[in-house]
């Protein structure tokens, strides 16, 4: 049963599941806004707001965290650093995800624009 489980599986294992977040949220951090499926997008962006929760905390630790949990990217924690001082005074919601109301060709599946608010 699938009580009190958060997250979405997103049709993919666990190690895979993570690696798709960890380049969407990369690619969000980087241009600030993707185009991406419904359900990706919603994930991308739970896992975005926490990232930005943890920088915002501006200490040696929670940044080395920040690293790992982008995979050693030092670039895109650099400037989520910078993205998280915009958030600083504000406790939560940084992202927004938007429905375009299009599906996509191959599939017919429902499409999202995650960006910052």
């Amino acid at each position: 049963m699938r009580h009190r489980k958060k997250g979405r599986k997103l049709k993919r294992k666990r190690d895979q599941r993570k690696a798709l977040l960890r380049n969407l949220a990369i690619h969000l951090i980087l241009n600030e806004r993707i185009q991406t499926t419904k359900e990706r997008a919603k994930e991308t962006s739970r896992f975005v707001e926490k990232l930005i929760t943890l920088a915002k905390k501006d200490n040696l630790a929670s940044y080395r965290l920040v690293i790992s949990r982008l995979g050693g990217n030092k670039k895109a924690a650099k400037k989520l650093k910078e993205i998280s001082q915009r958030y600083k005074e504000r406790p939560g919601g940084y992202t927004r995800v938007l429905k375009l109301g299009k599906f996509r060709k191959g599939d017919g599946a429902e499409l999202a624009l995650v960006e910052f608010v």
